[in-house]
């Protein structure tokens, strides 16, 4: 069977190989060069911010590395590429300060960098993209240069996730092939 001969034939279940080999239709199972690496596609999920605005994120593994590829379309199209890392890895007592305060301070410094306070907000998580949704609230900083960001997010009354990263281009994400 050639390659018209597949398309032809294919139905809506079939992977098209001419247009759905696009970062943003990855799904769990995917593999995808980034950064020297070869990451798997693990996990998928949504954000929902309300009024029409979501995001996608995917999660990646490559060996003992797990990273958070993120889609979020507003004005523009922004990819973000970030890791979960300790809240207590920021300066200052950060979650004691929300807790105190509800709200961290307008700047944090992690790693020597400093990070301003850029939106924040309530927003719904959807596992796999799929209901339940859990409410969550959230904090985002990005540096000086609008090249890294931090984001922290509030789960619960004490439960609080943090992640830094960095802005990236979808042609910097290579090779994407189907799993299985």
């Amino acid at each position: 069977m050639g390659l018209f001969d597949f398309l032809k034939n294919k139905n809506d279940d079939t992977l098209d190989p001419l247009k759905d080999l696009v970062l943003s239709k990855i799904r769990p199972g995917y593999m995808v060069d980034y950064d020297m690496k070869t990451w798997q596609v693990t996990g998928y999920n949504v954000y929902d911010f309300g009024d029409g605005y979501k995001s996608e994120e995917w999660e990646l593994t490559s060996g003992n590395e797990t990273g958070y590829l993120e889609l979020y379309e507003d004005d523009q199209v922004e990819w973000s590429m970030g890791r979960k890392i300790p809240i207590g890895s920021l300066e200052g007592n950060i979650r004691q300060h929300i807790i105190d305060h509800e709200d961290p301070p307008e700047r944090i410094t992690y790693q020597g960098t400093t990070y301003f306070l850029d939106e924040s907000g309530a927003a719904y998580f959807l596992k796999d993209g799929k209901e339940p949704k859990q409410e969550f609230v959230y904090w985002t900083f990005i540096d000086e240069s609008e090249e890294k960001y931090l984001s922290i997010e509030q789960w619960g009354e004490k439960e609080f996730e943090a992640s830094s990263g960095v802005f990236v281009e979808d042609y910097q994400f290579t090779n994407i092939l189907p799993g299985e």
